[in-house]
């Protein structure tokens, strides 16, 4: 059974970087945003779940439409709710899969990024939270093609603020710059390894 750890950080901190340097050093990582395109894509268990909520957001190969369906939620708030009563399921089984697959591994990685706001927490066995400075995390989001100042105040007032995202955390990783971001990371995969070996 592996030891599980749970990866969060608010927007801009640097999580999906630090995720793949988990990656980098062996770490199986399951991505809760590539399972839910997973369960979204053509084939997959999306469509049957949301077409009875969203019809308009079912396209014709079966796939969902995540621009009509973010277009469904701001017409009709109380409908993110029942989205996420049908989906959240889906994406657990996905978890669970993911589990079972690497059962035999010493460490795995859980990368959430609501996982506080959404209770995650109780489901690993410790908490890695990645972070900068707001100054360094404005001008990374604020870099991206489409975000502005109000789409980044949106998104912060429906995360758990950082500082008490640290509080909350097993292990912080610093990304003010990606070496040291990733010393942080191999440390800490040498550490977990060592104490999951000394257990044993």
């Amino acid at each position: 059974m592996p030891l599980v750890l749970g990866l969060t950080g608010s927007i801009g901190m640097g999580k999906s970087t630090t995720a793949a340097m988990f990656a980098e050093a062996g770490v199986p990582v399951w991505d809760a945003d590539a399972a839910v395109h997973r369960i979204y894509a053509a084939g997959g268990p999306g469509a049957q779940a949301l077409g009875p909520l969203v019809p308009d957001a079912i396209r014709p190969d079966g796939s969902v439409d995540r621009g009509e369906l973010r277009r469904a939620i701001a017409r009709d708030q109380s409908l993110l709710d029942r989205i996420e009563t049908v989906i959240h399921p889906l994406v657990a089984a996905d978890r669970r899969d993911f589990l079972a697959r690497n059962a035999r591994a010493d460490v795995v990685l859980l990368d959430i990024p609501l996982l506080f706001e959404t209770g995650g927490e109780r489901a690993v066995d410790r908490v890695v939270v990645v972070s900068t400075d707001p100054g360094e995390q404005r001008r990374r989001v604020l870099a991206r093609p489409g975000m502005d100042e109000e789409s980044f105040a949106r998104l912060l007032a429906r995360q758990v603020p950082d500082a008490e995202k640290r509080a909350r955390a097993d292990h912080v990783i610093r990304t003010d710059d990606l070496e040291s971001a990733r010393r942080s990371v191999e440390q800490l995969v040498q550490e977990l390894r060592a104490e999951r070996a000394g257990d044993a």
